[in-house]
């Protein structure tokens, strides 16, 4: 199924805002027992590296590339090459190894997966961002 170039920015928009959304809930729900304001400064600081050395330069890159592309019609699946794909899977894998091994404690898991899942989410509202830029550049374009 072949999609228009900008609609690559709003499917990974969409993919990186339900994985923030599930990870950010994840994190929420185990806060509650957790509150102070050393946690919370810690889910910002989590946040804070995701989205300034991960997330920030991921959007920035895959936005380039799908902007690069000269031909209209694409992939659906191409909003991601395959390392981001590999990336997802660890990730996910990773994720679902961590809560179910105990290895960690829940006060991890709070304060860990809401800064990364307020950083996902993030991710996919500048993704977003970049296909509202996109269409109004496409429209500006037309006239």
């Amino acid at each position: 199924m072949k999609v228009n170039r900008n609609t690559l920015l709003l499917l990974a928009g969409s993919v990186w805002s339900a994985a923030g959304v599930n990870i950010l809930r994840i994190g929420l729900s185990a806060y509650t027992a957790y509150q102070s304001i050393l946690n919370f400064l810690l889910s910002v600081m989590v946040f804070a590296v995701f989205q300034k050395f991960i997330f920030g330069k991921l959007v920035k890159k895959h936005t380039a590339r799908i902007n690069a592309y000269l031909e209209e019609q694409h992939f659906f699946m191409k909003f991601f090459d395959r390392k981001s794909f590999a990336i997802m899977a660890v990730m996910i894998t990773g994720g679902i190894g961590l809560r179910t091994s105990e290895l960690v404690p829940e006060q991890f898991i709070a304060v860990f997966y809401t800064g990364l899942g307020a950083s996902l989410l993030t991710a996919g509202v500048l993704f977003g961002r970049n296909y509202v830029r996109a269409l109004y550049a496409a429209v500006q374009n037309k006239t």
